[in-house]
């Protein structure tokens, strides 16, 4: 008896090795087939403050590139310029963002989920400070067109925002 739950046992770990074997064969085709490639995209973005009265709305516009490791992952660069409208008697904030990201597409190679991280360059109206900031987003993008939502936070401006992203984007 007791050899034949041992026969189960090692019948059981043979499938299972067999079938992951053959599924990370699968997947290593995949990726190694894969096309890696560039795109670029150019965007603008709207925003609304979500914390505090600093400023009114925010509007930018913004460069990515973006680099596909696979199908469903990419890696990212961001820049622009977005600026703070703020209300009366208090110059608005302008600022050069540099990012970086992490893009993971997570349903139907269409909707993803993604990551961002750097720092935020003011360059108007005497503001002087550097901010980290840091943006996760939600969106949907096809061959051409991104669109997408995400929060941004600005350590050293002291607000953040809820922001869209309509962009163009191609390869290269």
């Amino acid at each position: 008896m007791k050899n034949l739950q041992n026969l189960r046992i090692l019948f059981i770990a043979a499938i299972a090795m067999m079938y992951t074997t053959t599924s990370t064969a699968q997947q290593n085709d995949e990726i190694q087939n894969y096309d890696q490639k560039f795109k670029l995209g150019f965007g603008v973005s709207g925003g609304l403050p979500t914390d505090s009265d600093d400023y009114d709305w925010a509007l930018g516009g913004d460069v990515r590139l973006q680099y596909d490791l696979s199908k469903r992952t990419s890696l990212t660069l961001t820049t622009g310029f977005t600026n703070l409208f703020v209300g009366d008697n208090i110059p608005d904030l302008g600022f050069i963002p540099a990012k970086a990201g992490f893009k993971a597409f997570v349903w139907e190679d269409q909707f993803y989920i993604m990551g961002e991280v750097g720092a935020g360059f003011a360059v108007t109206n005497g503001y002087n400070n550097t901010s980290l900031l840091w943006a996760p987003s939600i969106g949907y993008a096809t061959k051409h067109l991104d669109i997408s939502v995400r929060y941004e936070d600005y350590d050293k401006f002291n607000t953040n925002q809820i922001a869209l992203r309509l962009a163009y984007g191609f390869e290269l």
